[in-house]
């Protein structure tokens, strides 16, 4: 099968390449990514001489082509931070919607046999108890959620007008190695390991279900090769913290003292809980395989090993949150 991951120089898509590369051997991976200030070569630097790397653009309809023919596509391709969301709200708008438009026409011109929409579960909003299952209504708080839940509707449409092949993954916040520092566990890892203070956003009692991204991972090729046409999948590993406990364990792991926490102003929409009920994603036989603290102990490891990989970001508005 010949396997398309827009967005393989991300985060979530450089670590899904390598995940393809372990378990999926004889595929054959393509990677379609134009590079921005978070999709990096650098990500890949180990598998390079494994897949097929085009920069390109999503946006660009010939890019996608120029690329092809695949049998399979996962749209990792997206702006992802809220605070540039909220900042530009425009860009989100055209990577994450126009974007993913370009790849659902290509994809249905060209009979793709598997779509995968990767997401979020801030397009459901916030709440305050309970969890949200798939098929609650969206309900996104910032410009970058909304991008998304735009995408989704968009990808849901292309299965009930086309019968496009299409599924949609959900995921709570991921962390993990090659996570641009700009998001909160990376930021509080490198501040922590300088002794510098670790911003929290108002009292840090915002509470996330955090997912190592290995776990992500399974979860995607899971419905990758099992997942439902039509279907949205919740993947979530259930360990939920607020962001203030996180810090605290980011510091005990690096040694660091609590005096470093500092408290900034909370930014504006600023969703207060996420939560996912994963039943529908459990019963094609996923489980999260690591626990929270492992996984976390082993982030910390990571970066404290690999600052070549995230020194060169200081100075680009890392470590500011």
């Amino acid at each position: 099968m010949r396997i398309l991951v827009t967005g393989g120089a991300g985060f979530i898509g450089s670590n899904f390449v390598r995940h393809l590369l372990r378990h999926r051997p004889d595929d054959e991976v393509v990677i379609l990514d134009k590079l921005t200030y978070a999709g990096r070569l650098e990500n890949l630097q180990d598998v390079l001489d494994r897949i097929t790397f085009v920069k390109g653009d999503i946006m660009v309809p010939g890019d996608v082509e120029g690329a092809g023919p695949f049998d399979a596509i996962l749209n990792f391709a997206a702006e992802t931070h809220v605070d540039r969301s909220i900042a530009d709200p425009g860009v989100f708008v055209r990577t994450d919607v126009l974007g993913t438009h370009v790849l659902l026409e290509y994809a249905r011109r060209r009979e793709v046999g598997n779509y995968i929409q990767i997401s979020t579960d801030e397009v459901y909003g916030s709440r305050a108890t309970g969890s949200f299952c798939e098929s609650d209504p969206l309900d996104p708080s910032s410009p970058y959620s909304a991008s998304k839940a735009g995408a989704d509707h968009l990808t849901l449409a292309y299965y009930k007008t086309y019968g496009l092949p299409v599924c949609i993954t959900r995921s709570s916040n991921n962390f993990g190695p090659y996570q641009y520092p700009e998001k909160l566990i990376p930021i509080l890892i490198i501040r922590a390991l300088h002794g510098e203070p670790l911003p929290i956003y108002g009292k840090g009692d915002n509470v996330r279900d955090w997912l190592y991204v290995d776990d992500n991972c399974t979860g995607i090729d899971t419905v990758l090769s099992k997942g439902e046409p039509g279907r949205v999948y919740n993947i979530a590993s259930g360990v939920e913290r607020k962001n203030i406990d996180v810090a605290r364990l980011v510091l005990s792991l690096i040694g660091g003292t609590e005096t470093l926490l500092t408290h900034v102003t909370d930014r504006p929409g600023h969703d207060y809980r996420y939560s996912l009920d994963t039943t529908r994603i459990r019963n094609l036989g996923w489980r999260p395989a690591f626990f929270f603290e492992e996984a976390l102990a082993r982030t910390v490891n990571w970066y404290k090993h690999n600052e070549t990989w995230w020194r060169p970001l200081v100075g680009r508005g890392v470590g500011e949150r």
